[in-house]
């Protein structure tokens, strides 16, 4: 009996442990569970008291409600109730506040709306987040009666109904693509959150819930960088910043508080509050945008994918093109330490006829491994100045990791804790381990960034941005916010620090960052962290990375053969060759990772996928400067160029590397895979053979493990392989035509000293010709057309 009980008891606390998760240092917050407590108070939107017209501002009713219990059935079920004022002095509350909220327009497709939980002015919204000034567009038409409110613009229409409190936006054609969602949106025997604001319980902050309808097929992308499947509908989204561990969990280096739909329209919080997004786990009919903020700043843009994402990064800023050197092979593990290593990892590059550009020093340049003190050392590098001054003239860079949490035994603690640059702990006093770098301090930003100038004017290319996830949430910041705001603008403050250091010393905007927030992509570039060395953990990978790409970046790369522990052979050679057709490319992790510690074979796997890489980087080169320029990805989801495509939006394992070529990374042992092709021909770029779009087909990858297509039509500019782009010969130049049919070509060209330039031929007789010279004689053209096997 005894035992039984025992037994009994066992299950009660395992269920307890699962229904209450004890929240550990480092977790994200779930804002959206202050919407279940019975203990709160609930104000929902209900009717529109007034409003201006010519300034798009008006006051909003928000009725009071509390949560309630029934009875049926032998279960409880919760809903709401209407409630009333029990605050005293009754003379002092509103039992239904009125408070502002305003509607206001940024371009032909950008919207904005804006509400406050409080009874203070509406903010202008300017933050860090934004590339600057927010635009304002009159091109919008305004009409009001008693009942509704309408905004007519080029591409969209906005209806605002004044009881019961809607806002529902439609297209241009007069399509519903969403609306606001009241209490009873739609008559449910369930209760799911309506628009609405809590008051909580234990310190009266306010929490909000912005419920929006979701189309029954509606899908949902973006988030940033997240490994979970790449459609979130379905999911519950934690969008705070956590060190995400590998690929296979929800948690995220780089949330990003954008998404976009398939419906025609996307959304961004103006926020670095901690957010939750519920794209219909809860209620599948709702989209619930939890913020953990007091006001909601809510964007939100028409169109299609490329309109939405041009809008976001108008926005917010795009990001500039890195340096040509940093689009070349980084060679690197943890970890080189010490300059005998280093030169001799440079020699067998070279040796071996490994194209690489850049050789990384991770935890080991300092005299203690992982003891950060930006000094070299002095016992294991003799001379760190001529060592990159002899790399560079063999075409190296040589990067440097670091970060910003300090123990303390290191000296730079007690520095910093007596300057006060560190962030101080809720109670105002010294971080109960590592001390982290307040960069909402000037004074500590200057400190810091003086440490990483010395580095750069030593000949160092760029910084490792590593960490910045572990902001203290509950600390207090020189900015007069605390942690509750800081922890994930964090990120961004620290790729800014470092790019701005970075092109003030070298003139070039490059570092190599793991977290993000919104905004960080205007300081390239960003790489997904520490994934698994597992099949799983690299198809999680590039779901990560097309999802970030989707969030406004343009540049993201990722460690070839995943980081945890050696590399499995197999795995390395396919992942590297799903990494050259990345916009940047590093092999990085446990040791070994240079190929030759391998064997031949590999080696000559590596010279073959670099060789590739290397010859295509007037085609690559190009594609950054365009997405650069439209704030799109240099990896993109098939949908992205094929919209009208309905399977397009269901393919999460391929991807378009620029607008040209398809990439079907192999995550299996095997010499095939099946590939979805969009509209059009497509050409396999390593067989010749040629495919018909909108079908599935097996295809086999060729001696570089990867299916690699292109469209049909294109021209792709190669160059000579060069062991560094230091020595490409950019006055040489193939244009290799893909058609299957002789009709016209085109592509896109440029030179590291020229613009964005297009390239148009046309058939002339058996082989193809420039309709015109982009380059007016400066460039010699070998023009190409490869055999076509159908």
């Amino acid at each position: 009996m005894r035992s039984a009980n025992l037994v009994f008891l066992f299950v009660i606390l395992l269920l307890v442990s699962a229904a209450a998760k004890a929240q550990v240092l480092g977790d994200p917050v779930d804002v959206g569970q202050d919407f279940q407590k019975l203990e709160n108070v609930y104000f929902i939107g209900n009717k529109v008291t007034s409003f201006d017209t010519a300034t798009g501002q008006g006051t909003l009713q928000w009725e009071r409600y509390w949560r309630n219990t029934t009875l049926s059935f032998n279960k409880i079920d919760v809903g709401f109730i209407r409630g009333r004022a029990t605050e005293f002095p009754n003379t002092e509350y509103d039992q239904d506040p009125v408070l502002p909220f305003a509607i206001s327009f940024v371009s032909p497709r950008t919207i904005r709306l804006r509400l406050s939980t409080r009874d203070v002015p509406l903010s202008d919204g300017q933050s860090l987040m934004l590339a600057g000034p927010v635009a304002k567009d009159s091109s919008w038409r305004v009409e009001q009666n008693d009942k509704e409110i309408i905004y007519t613009g080029a591409h969209g229409r906005v209806r605002i109904v004044k009881q019961p409190w809607h806002v529902e936006i439609y297209d241009q054609k007069g399509r519903l693509l969403t609306r606001t969602q009241n209490l009873g949106d739609p008559g449910t025997f369930f209760a799911p959150v309506p628009f609405s604001f809590v008051r909580r319980s234990n310190d009266l902050a306010r929490r909000i819930a912005a419920t929006f309808e979701l189309q029954h097929n509606e899908k949902i992308f973006g988030c940033g960088e997240s490994f979970t499947r790449f459609d979130k509908r379905g999911q519950r989204v934690l969008v705070s910043t956590r060190d995400g561990m590998g690929t296979q969990s929800e948690l995220m280096y780089k949330p990003i508080p954008f998404f976009l739909s398939n419906n025609g329209y996307g959304m961004f919080v103006h926020t670095s509050a901690p957010l939750t997004f519920d794209f219909g786990k809860y209620f599948d009919a709702h989209n619930v945008i939890y913020s953990g903020d007091e006001d909601l700043d809510l964007f939100i843009f028409l169109g299609e994918p490329k309109d939405i994402l041009s809008e976001y990064t108008a926005l917010t800023g795009r990001s500039p093109v890195p340096p040509l050197w940093s689009f070349g092979f980084w060679m690197s593990r943890i970890t080189y330490n010490s300059e005998a290593q280093v030169r001799e990892v440079a020699k067998q590059l070279r040796a071996h006829q490994v194209p690489s550009d850049v050789i990384h020093i991770d935890t080991g340049w300092f005299e203690t491994d992982w003891r950060n003190d930006y000094r070299f050392a002095p016992s294991r590098f003799t001379d760190p100045a001529k060592m990159m001054r002899d790399l560079r003239e063999q075409g190296f860079r040589v990067t440097l990791w670091q970060y910003t949490y300090f123990t303390g035994k290191n000296d730079l603690w007690k520095e910093m804790v007596a300057k006060g640059y560190h962030v101080k702990n809720d109670r105002g006093q010294l971080p109960s381990e590592d001390a982290t770098i307040d960069f909402s301090n000037p004074e500590a930003v200057k400190w810091y960034q003086d440490k990483i100038r010395d580095l750069l004017k030593l000949g160092v290319g760029a910084i490792k941005v590593d960490f910045g996830e572990g902001a203290p949430i509950t600390g207090q910041y020189a900015s007069g916010l605390s942690g509750w705001y800081e922890h994930n603008l964090y990120p961004l403050r620290y790729n800014k620090a470092v790019a701005d250091v970075t092109t003030d010393t070298t003139g070039e905007n490059v570092i190599w960052a793991r977290s993000t927030w919104a905004g960080s992509q205007r300081y390239p570039l960003h790489w997904g962290g520490d994934a698994e060395n597992t099949d799983s953990a690299m198809a999680a990978e590039l779901r990560g990375g097309l999802s970030f790409g989707l969030s406004g970046f343009t540049y993201w790369s990722h460690d070839a053969g995943g980081f945890v522990q050696k590399a499995p052979r197999d795995l390395y050679r396919r992942w590297l060759a799903w990494g050259v057709l990345s916009s940047h490319t590093r092999a990085h992790g446990a040791p070994p990772r240079d190929p030759w510690e391998y064997d031949e074979a590999l080696t000559e796997d590596f010279r073959r996928a670099l060789g590739l890489r290397y010859s295509l980087m007037p085609y690559i080169y190009a594609q950054a400067k365009d997405s650069s320029a439209r704030g799109f990805p240099m990896l993109r989801p098939l949908f992205f160029e094929y919209p009208n495509d309905p399977t397009s939006w269901t393919i999460d394992d391929q991807y378009l590397f620029g607008s040209d070529l398809l990439v079907a990374p192999m995550f299996a042992a095997g010499d095939r895979r099946k590939v979805y092709l969009p509209p059009g021909a497509w050409i396999d770029y390593q067989s010749g053979r040629v495919y018909e779009g909108e079908k599935w087909h097996e295809i086999v990858a060729g001696k570089i493990p990867v299916v690699l297509l292109v469209r049909n039509h294109s021209v792709l500019p190669h160059i000579k392989v060069a062991q560094s782009t230091k020595d490409m010969d950019w006055n040489n130049v193939e244009l290799r035509v893909f058609s299957t049919d002789n009709a016209p070509v085109s592509g896109l060209f440029t030179r590291p000293d020229s613009g964005l330039q297009r390239l148009s031929l046309a058939a002339r007789g058996r082989t193809f010709a420039l309709r015109e010279d982009p380059q007016a004689g400066k460039v010699k053209w070998e023009i190409t057309t490869p055999a076509l096997v159908r």
